[in-house]
Order: structure tokens, then sequence, then C-alpha cells
């Protein structure tokens, strides 16, 4: 695509970087003369309509967003087949180059990091969006040291999409949250948790989580914690350490509740630790440097590069902000351009000491002469007319103000009847307001369908008020049972889908303590009409059982059939018993008809008995080898001390089970 114009506006220069999903140009806005960057999404997108709507969705709603540390969305559209974003341009790259040069940070750099970056999440948050993919590759560092995290709303316009995608799973697995990876529900608590995961590699330098396939990955955080930063490297501060902790929490109820707690908590903790300031350094050998240069030498007419200062890569520590003083900059003249010359210098005033009045004198009808008599009149014309003026404007002031006051302060929600969700919030922002999405369970509308505002069409609102578009959800369904059975939230979260919790009566459970929810019915993920009542069955902990008899059985046949009564192997031992093989189970401890809770451990007791071969027959040589390869002890009785000899008789017989080690005794003739 080098070369082309997309939108006969958007020139393409360089290739900054490639994934499952895009890949991102470094590009020229032709019209306005600035550089940008071009998100271009794979094709097999571009053909589908439910990826395109829910694409320039997400785009606007992500273009109402305003922070220093967002990425800016200027333009999105769809031409000649390519499906394309225009961005803010940031020069410099990425946090994962930055972590491939330098390694793990100290605490101070990565707060430098995290800060701005739950800052910009706590804007979207707050508008009611959600990123969904918090990881390194999408935070960018300026050459200027500015933080910036780019990529809102592209993974739910995916998952929106009729294609599969791996790369929407490829790429976010070391980051999903639990309950993105058992439900693929996401909302704020999710981008914690994922920030939580970014904090912790920062530290670190390396992912919580491995595996040889990404599925591996991410089901491995539903069940274990993430774990510790001062585990791996030494030098966390334990503040940091319970930071992670709380913010990577399996169960979202205990974490932040979004990003601008977290956020409030990291500042609290930097406070507390007097940590440094620090200005990030951009990272030296980036995708973006590379396509900058690309552009500059593929341009015909290249525009001047700025000269950019890259940090040494030793940790810097600067001193407190203050006031910068910039020099003078000369700006060349370019032939062709007129440049526009804006000149602010001072304007000299006339003192106001009155030297400058002059007085006039006027002769009366009596021949005396008053002097200043017609600057006087003039003053006294001049004061009444301010005071006329000032009178005015007070009137006026409290008219436009009943008038505000009154009604001028309000207007109708327009109505958005028959319009999608994109025309919907266009015509919303038209009337001058805010918009917030929310979503909305329903029985008869498909998902993301538009089913109307609250307040409704028609309604009188504030100016600057805001309205909430409601957006199907589609039929609720029964949620996941949390791993500890904790009654309350899945309640709530029952209601949370409309649903009606009742007592479903009790069930012996081996996982779920008593009191716990053992199980719910209809079970998780089924689809329900909203308010339909879900039975809440609760555990009245694990059932009792007697202890199988295992005698005879092998190893394996044992285990299963403990297994199945709800009985765990702790341990084994490996005992003899005549009457036992090798390999099979003698008895458990406690023992056989013993009555337990299920989830009960036992230890199994293995036989180690050896079986004697038979020898008769077979020279003396072969029977002491045979009998050393079983863990034996071998005594001969022979004429001559020869291995050729052959054996008659042995005690004990063929057949015979006997304890590892024990001596077999051979008579041999000659």
């Amino acid at each position: 695509m080098i070369g082309e114009l997309l939108d006969r506006r958007y020139r393409v220069d360089a290739v900054i970087a490639r994934g499952g999903m895009s890949t991102v140009y470094r590009g020229l806005d032709t019209r306005l003369d600035r550089p940008v960057a071009i998100k271009v999404m794979d094709p097999q997108f571009a053909a589908d309509p439910a990826f395109l709507t829910r694409f320039e969705f997400e785009a606007r709603s992500v273009a109402r967003l305003k922070h220093p540390s967002l990425v800016a969305v200027y333009d999105q559209g769809h031409d000649r087949g390519h499906v394309f974003l225009v961005m803010e341009l940031v020069d410099g790259g990425t946090l994962r180059e930055l972590l491939r040069e330098r390694g793990p940070m100290p605490p101070h750099a990565v707060a430098a990091v995290v800060g701005p970056v739950l800052d910009a999440l706590a804007v979207a948050h707050r508008a009611g969006l959600v990123h969904r993919d918090v990881k390194p590759e999408n935070i960018l560092i300026s050459d200027s040291g500015e933080v910036k995290i780019a990529d809102f709303g592209l993974v739910r316009a995916a998952a929106a999409s009729n294609t599969t995608s791996s790369s929407v799973i490829l790429g976010t697995a070391a980051y999903l949250s639990p309950e993105q990876v058992t439900s693929g529900v996401a909302d704020t608590r999710s981008d914690v948790y994922s920030t939580g995961v970014l904090l912790f590699e920062l530290l670190t330098g390396r992912a919580p989580f491995t595996g040889d396939t990404s599925l591996s990955i991410a089901y491995q955080r539903i069940n274990q914690d993430v774990p510790l930063p001062g585990s791996f490297i030494a030098g966390v501060p334990p503040e940091f350490d319970e930071f992670v902790a709380e913010a990577t929490h399996r169960e979202p109820s205990h974490r932040f509740a979004n990003a601008e707690q977290m956020g409030t908590s990291l500042r609290s903790i930097a406070a507390s630790l007097d940590l440094p300031t620090y200005r990030v350094p951009a990272p030296r050998r980036s995708a973006q440097h590379v396509a900058a240069a690309t552009a500059l030498t593929a341009s015909p007419h290249p525009a001047p590069s700025p000269t950019v200062h890259l940090p040494p890569a030793a940790t810097v520590h600067l001193p407190p902000a203050g006031p910068v003083h910039h020099p003078p900059t000369e700006i060349p003249e370019q032939p062709g351009v007129q440049h526009t010359r804006v000149v602010t210098t001072q304007t000299p005033r006339l003192p106001v000491d009155g030297s400058h009045e002059f007085a006039t004198s006027d002769e009366t009808d009596d021949g005396y002469h008053y002097a200043g008599f017609a600057a006087r009149r003039q003053r006294s014309r001049r004061t009444t007319i301010v005071w006329l003026f000032i009178v005015l404007m007070l009137a006026s002031a409290v008219g436009i103000g009943g008038w505000w006051m009154g009604s001028g302060r309000y207007t109708a929600v327009p109505s958005i009847d028959g319009l999608d969700s994109g025309a919907a919030v266009t015509a919303i922002e038209s009337a001058g307001l805010t918009t917030e999405i929310r979503g909305q369970y329903s029985d008869d509308s498909a998902v993301d369908a538009v089913l109307g505002t609250d307040p409704a069409g028609g309604s009188r609102i504030s100016r600057d008020g805001t309205v909430a578009l409601l957006v199907s959800l589609g039929r609720p369904t029964v949620p996941a049972l949390p791993a500890d059975g904790d009654r309350g939230p899945i309640e709530q979260e029952l209601r949370n889908r409309t649903l009606t919790p009742v007592d479903g009566g009790q069930a012996f459970s081996v996982n779920v303590p008593i009191g716990g929810v053992a199980a719910l019915d209809p079970p998780p993920g089924t689809e329900l009409a909203t308010g339909s009542e879900v039975n809440v069955i609760v555990s009245k902990g694990a059932p009792p059982v007697d202890i199988p008899d295992v005698m005879g059985m092998s190893e394996a046949e044992a285990r299963a059939a403990l297994d199945a009564v709800g009985i765990v192997v702790r341990d084994t031992t490996s005992d003899f018993d005549r009457k036992a093989e090798a390999g099979s189970a003698i008895t458990t401890d406690p023992k056989a008809g013993t009555r337990v809770n299920a989830g009960t451990s036992v230890t199994l007791s293995v036989s180690n008995a050896v079986r004697v071969p038979s020898l008769i027959g077979e020279n003396t040589g072969s029977a002491r080898a045979e009998l050393g390869r079983l863990g034996l002890d071998v005594k001969v009785r022979q004429v001559a001390d020869t291995d050729r000899s052959l054996v008659i008789s042995q005690n004990p017989g063929s057949g015979d089970l006997v304890k590892p080690g024990s001596t077999v005794t051979l008579v041999s003739l000659p």
C-alpha cells in the first residue's frame, strides 16, 4: 500500500508495525500537511457488515475522549476495500520495544509509565468505555517522554465480526482477565486486571504466566493467582506487591473498581515511598523511527524532520520540574511559502495625569467668562451616557438570566426511532448533548440494537446534560459460579442480569464449603428470558462415603475406585504381602469400610513382592544374572565352582512371592 492515497487525502508512506488484525503505517494528511498514523484493518474484516458497523461506532466513541495520554483519533473511513483509522502519530516507540531494550524497570519508572495509562483509562471508564486490550504493544512513549495508550475498541469491533480472528486471543492471551477467558465479558475491572499484569511485567521483565499455547496461558489465570513481583526480583517494595495482588485478584469484586481508583492508590504509594519524578525515555531503535527515516527518504518533497535527542541507556534521575526558558527559534523561509508574521510589540499610552486635557472658555450674556465650563458639561454628558449604558446592560443581563433560568438552558432530547447506534449518537450530539452508552437486556431485540434513550425522546434536559443511549445486550445468560461459592456476589450478578435468585434447596458438594453456592439451575451459560427465576442450590458439605476394598487391584484401578467415591490418594507406600502380586493394592489407611467424608485423603499400600522364576535346567551363570535383575541374592551349592553347572533344585520354588532382596538357594551339578 506504500504510496496509495486513501480517501483522496491520506498518503501511505512507510510501515510501522504489522499484527494479526491490522497494519499500522506512517502517513501524511495531504489536506492539513501533518504526519499521521494510519491503521489499516485486515482485508477479511472489510467485507463484514457487522465489523464495519461496530468499527464505526467504536471509532466515534473513542474520538470523543480527550486526554493527553490518549492517542487522538482524527478520522475513520472505508476506501477501495480498505477499512482504516487515522490517528495521532506519536514520534517514539512502544513500551514493548522499551522493555526489550532495557529490561525490568525500577519502581519510580514503573509509576511514571503506569500513572498516565491509568489516568487515560479513567477518562474512558467514566465515559462507559472499556479498553479490553491493555498491553505493552498498545502503550506508546514519545521522544518528549509522553506516555499514551491506543487501540480503544478494536478488540470489541473484531469480536463483533462474523470472521474468526485468532489474533483477538493470540494478541491478548498474556493479559486477559479470568472473566474474559471464561465468559468473554469485560468491564472496567478487566482493564484493572490487565494493567496489574502489565505492572508485574514492568517490575520483573517477564509475564506472570507462560505456556506452550496462548490458550494454555489464558486458562492458567482461572485457577492461579498472579505471583508477587518481589518473589522474582529483589528490591520490589512490599507496597507494589500488595498493589499488584489487589489489581489481579481472580474475583473481580475484590479488585479496584476502575482505573481512577487504581490510579489514586498508585499515587498514594508513590507519595509514601517518596519516589522521584521521572521522564520516561522512548526506545531508541523503534519501528516508528525506522518508518520515519523510510518515509523521509521515499518522499519526493520531504518535510524537515525534527532532531530527536534520545536519552542514554542508563536510568536518568531528573531534577524537579520547573519553568523552562526556550531561546528564540529561527524558522527558515521556504521558497514559495508565505508565512504569517505576528507582531506583539508594546503600544505606548498617553499619561493619565490631566496634562493632556485642555480648558475652553465661553462667553455668557452678561459678558463674564467662565473658564472650563464646556469641558465640565462634556464630562457630565459622558457620565450620563455611561450610567445609561450600565442600566441597559443590567436590564439585559436580568432578562437573559431570567430566560436562561426559565427555559433557555433546557433543550429537548431528540427522537432516535428507527436509527442505528451510530446515527443515534450523531443525532444526540448534534443537539449539543453528551452521549453515554448503556447496555440493557432484551428478549426481543438483537444484540447492539438501539432500544431508546434515558431520558426518553422529547424530554427536556439541561443543554450540557448527558443522554444514555440504551443498547440491547440480548437475552440474559446464567453467570458462571465463583470458585469459592460466595453466595452474595452470585445473587447480585443474577439481579444485574434481571434474573431472580430463588432457594433451590441443598446438595452435597466436594469443592464448595457448607453454605456456599454448589450449583445453579438452569446451569451457567443458559440463555433465559428477562426476569426468569434461577434456583440457587446451597452446599451442605461433602457427602459421607465408605472407603472401598481395593485389595488385589492394580494401583491405577485402586486409585480410580477411590476417586469414584470422592476419596483422594494422598500418598503411596510399598509393602510386602505374599498374597499380592507386585504393583497390586494391599490396603488403605484408613482401612476399607471406614466411613469418611468425600474429599478425605488416604494412603494406599502397594505390594512390592517379587515372583521367583523357574531356574531348573539353567546353568548357574544365567540363573545368577536373572535373579540379580530381579533384585534377589543368590546362594549356590555345587561340587565345582563353575558357572556352567546345571541347576537341579531351588529354594524358594518357582512362582513363590518373596520380599525384595531375599536369598534364593540353588543346587547345581557337577
